[in-house]
């Protein structure tokens, strides 16, 4: 019992250590991108592993840069983009519209999807439920998104950090448990690591949907009010390293984990997921019920875990423009995050497809991160500003490389629109 309890407390602070980076996995991982994975896992296997690939490694990099920036000049990202950028203060509120536009739209799919997700598993043991779906989603809907409120009324960092905190760890610890009931074929995982695109219509829009959900701006904006938060000053700057690290890397074996999963449990069956359980009714021969209820965890922690600091987005990024401060207790923020949780019902109040509606809003993230990335290749290279912690060539490299990646994927995202208009 002792060792348990030990490697428990190793575990709790391990993630605990992650500290801010708990948020930057919040806004990434939500049912949106597990809606984009087990489509991607069940329609093209492991094609597009490359792609998620490359989202976490360019989101590290974005993370390092934005953390550092903070840590020696104490300007958040929107406040310095106002202050020291040509056209600044124009530059930050497009990014504020683009960011809230696709954050809120992420929101309407994510509450869509796990309200629907509990009414499915409850429908299961409860068959009386059946026929009257909409009313039960829809109640269930604002029930969730009235907890969530009651919540960011307590306006501190380390209660939203230690509500992330479970509900990731039990999302994670949920998905990876998954993997190992299905245990798909590693060469089949490996394989994805090659540059391919599905030629097949809807790929396009599968892709851009990738890295809308795994390179969201709003993670990179968010970054420096967040470190704000935890306090962390000069002193930590090997810490807002390692955060930032970790933070990539259990973003990229999460996500892999969901698409490995729907591989094994869809592709070879040729079977399409249509509707939010649709993965757990594969596993259930596999493991029984217990997969209803594995699954069925894994996703809404996933849900959880994004609507809380989606609801939080759009306020925090107005008063990091304002006065470059976290702001999580004023009459604004409150307003604003009232008026994201009614945004947030649209979806349960009409009854949409929860899976449609957050595929096709994820590809509205990427439009803004060429902008979001363009502003910090500027600021982390003054040396005015950042003296000798300014960006060398590796970080500069990979700031680049960034960009072009995210201008490219914007490109597709515009022609993925366009085949669907």
């Amino acid at each position: 019992m002792p060792q348990e309890k030990n490697i428990l407390t190793i575990i709790v602070s391990f993630l605990l250590g992650i500290g801010p980076g708990i948020f930057a996995i919040g806004y990434t991982i939500g049912t949106g991108s597990v809606t984009s994975m087990i489509v991607a896992g069940s329609t093209h296997g492991m094609q597009l592993l490359w792609v998620l690939a490359l989202s976490c490694l360019f989101s590290w990099v974005l993370m390092e840069a934005y953390g550092r920036y903070y840590l020696i000049t104490g300007e958040t990202a929107l406040f310095a983009f106002r202050k020291h950028l040509k056209l600044g203060s124009l530059i930050a509120i497009l990014i504020i519209i683009g960011i809230g536009f696709g954050q809120w739209n992420s929101l309407i799919g994510i509450l869509g999807i796990s309200a629907n997700a509990i009414v499915e598993t409850l429908a299961l043991f409860f068959p009386s439920i059946k026929g009257s779906e909409y009313w039960w989603v829809l109640g269930v809907a604002l029930l969730v998104i009235s907890m969530m409120y009651v919540l960011l009324w307590k306006g501190q960092y380390n209660v939203f950090e230690k509500i992330l905190l479970f509900f990731v760890s039990l999302m994670g610890l949920s998905f990876l448990f998954s993997l190992f009931v299905v245990l798909p074929n590693p060469a089949e995982i490996a394989k994805g690591l090659l540059l391919s695109i599905p030629q097949v219509e809807g790929g396009r829009m599968l892709v851009a949907a990738f890295v809308g959900t795994t390179m969201a701006a709003a993670t990179f904006i968010s970054r420096p009010l967040f470190i704000q938060g935890k306090k962390w000053t000069k002193n930590h700057l090997k810490e807002q390293r390692r955060d930032a690290l970790w933070a990539a890397v259990l973003i990229f074996f999460i996500s892999a984990a969901i698409m490995s999963v729907a591989m094994g449990a869809f592709y070879h069956k040729g079977k399409v997921v249509t509707k939010v359980l649709d993965m757990v009714y594969a596993l259930e021969p596999i493991a029984g019920r217990f997969a209803i209820a594995l699954f069925f965890m894994g996703t809404l922690a996933a849900g959880l875990s994004s609507v809380f600091p989606i609801l939080m987005i759009v306020p925090l990024m107005i008063a990091d423009y304002q006065q470059g401060k976290l702001d999580t207790s004023s009459n604004q923020f409150k307003i604003l995050t009232g008026i994201a949780c009614l945004i947030g019902l649209t979806v349960p109040i009409f009854g949409a497809n929860p899976i449609q509606a957050q595929i096709l809003t994820q590809v509205f993230n990427v439009f803004v991160l060429p902008l979001v990335i363009l502003g910090i290749i500027i600021l982390i290279n003054n040396k005015r500003l950042m003296g000798e912690h300014k960006a060398g060539y590796t970080l500069n490299a990979g700031i680049l490389l960034s960009f072009v990646f995210a201008c490219i994927i914007s490109y597709n995202g515009i022609l993925a629109i366009w085949e669907k208009v």
